[in-house]
């Protein structure tokens, strides 16, 4: 295979399953370790790319931001079932900055703005009453007015190390290839199935 940028492989991909019509198309798997190593793996949602990295939101109070603060390496995992095809990314997530998760927060609906104050995600829920008590708390509080980014909700950008590309074929007889950062040059290889 010859050597192509990765992020444009993966924007052509990306863009067919958009095309089509595919719910989620920007969903993908997260997988992260926490302090002793155990792994974690949830779905997120992808909320822009470009050659500086994939970006998504979360509290960073939560398991996974916890564990992303801890041991910034990760891996995004996007598997479009009506392509048939599955894209791998490895590296390494930095924060993005204040400015970026402020834009993002203010386009998000409001109930999603107070859910991001009530959940105090990842950890026990007393009851359902309790967290639907805090959005209507936290609703009088802003009634009215703008509501601004909890500072413990934010989001991260993976940059980019390794990419691997899978596309389905008869008899299991995959499509498979591998993109490597090598001294900020893309390197890539055929894999076996």
């Amino acid at each position: 295979m010859a050597t192509r940028n990765p992020f444009e492989l993966f924007a052509e991909i990306f863009e067919k399953a958009q095309q089509r019509g595919i719910e989620n198309a920007n969903a993908m798997h997260l997988a992260t370790v926490d302090a002793e190593g155990r792994p974690s793996v949830r779905v997120v949602l992808l909320k822009g790319f470009d050659e500086d990295g994939f970006v998504f939101y979360t509290n960073l109070e939560s398991r996974k931001g916890r564990d992303l603060i801890a041991d910034p390496r990760a891996e995004l995992n996007f598997y479009w079932r009506e392509l048939e095809r599955q894209v791998r990314i490895g590296g390494r997530v930095s924060p993005v900055t204040d400015e970026e998760a402020d834009e993002y927060f203010a386009s998000r609906p409001r109930l999603s703005q107070l859910g991001a104050w009530a959940s105090q995600q990842s950890r026990e829920l007393p009851s359902k009453a309790r967290l639907l008590a805090d959005v209507a708390r936290f609703e009088g509080e802003y009634l009215g007015r703008k509501i601004p980014r909890p500072p413990y909700w934010s989001g991260f950008r993976l940059a980019p190390e390794r990419f691997e590309f899978w596309h389905s074929k008869p008899f299991r007889l995959h499509d498979r290839s591998e993109f490597l950062l090598a001294d900020d040059q893309w390197q890539s290889v055929d894999l076996y199935p």
